[in-house]
């Protein structure tokens, strides 16, 4: 019998965002097509708390968030633990905000939806809003991403209007970083972290990939992730 992982949904729902919507009919899917049962929780970004106990965290859309403190604590829990991590949109970019300051020692770094004031941004304007528009990714070989993906260029979905600034790339890169996907001007549309067990992030948003009967490759290697930790959870006495 497939364990039942215990999913966080880390970020301020709202009925008012598409993605949030979208979410628990992916995951039903993913149950009734691939018997990945997932048992999601919704948590505040103000009111994270710990995340001990959860197979595995989805740092969902819905920028500015109530909290990026909140936002950045949850993305170094689950990097220093080991949990399955997803990070979309507004994920990916405080993915790389946690990177950045915990990792690459760039303490003050700001993200400019949050912080406009910030005198170093590692999260700036896109030169072109990509606010319900679609764009090509070019997918990396060798990456988990290009596992994933099974492909070397897709097109996916986007509703964001912030994205990380290419001065930054080569530190995060230095420090450990792999940047698996760009878009046709080369930034950065994916990220991973090739020593976790899984930690994924997207510029793009998987969740609004098609009309939600079928959960995108992200989602679904999510969630076998997850699914995976579960057993291991269980099976260690955790």
């Amino acid at each position: 019998m497939t364990e039942k992982a215990r999913i966080a949904l880390v970020g301020d729902r709202s009925d008012g965002v598409r993605s949030h919507v979208r979410i628990p009919t992916l995951f039903a899917r993913l149950a009734e097509r691939d018997g990945l049962e997932l048992d999601a929780y919704w948590l505040p970004t103000d009111a994270v708390g710990d995340i001990t106990g959860f197979d595995g965290v989805w740092l969902v859309p819905g920028s500015p968030y109530r909290s990026e403190a909140g936002a950045v604590e949850t993305v170094r829990a689950v990097r220093e633990n080991g949990v399955p991590f997803l990070g979309t949109c507004a994920g990916f970019q405080h993915a790389l905000l946690e990177y950045a300051r915990n990792v690459c020692g760039l303490d003050g770094i700001g993200h400019a939806e949050n912080a406009p004031e910030s005198p170093e941004r590692l999260i700036v304007p896109l030169a072109c809003s990509l606010v319900g528009h679609e764009g090509a990714v070019h997918v990396t070989p060798g990456t988990r991403a290009a596992r994933i993906l099974g492909t070397d260029r897709s097109v996916e979905r986007y509703h964001c209007s912030y994205g990380l600034d290419a001065r930054h790339l080569d530190t995060l890169a230095a420090n450990g970083v792999v940047f698996s996907g760009f878009d046709d001007d080369g930034d950065a549309r994916i990220a991973e972290l090739p020593g976790h067990p899984f930690f994924v992030a997207s510029l793009f948003q998987p969740e609004l990939a098609g009309d939600g009967t079928r959960p995108h490759p992200l989602i679904e290697a999510f969630a076998r992730a997850a699914v995976e930790h579960a057993k291991l959870s269980v099976h260690s006495g955790l």
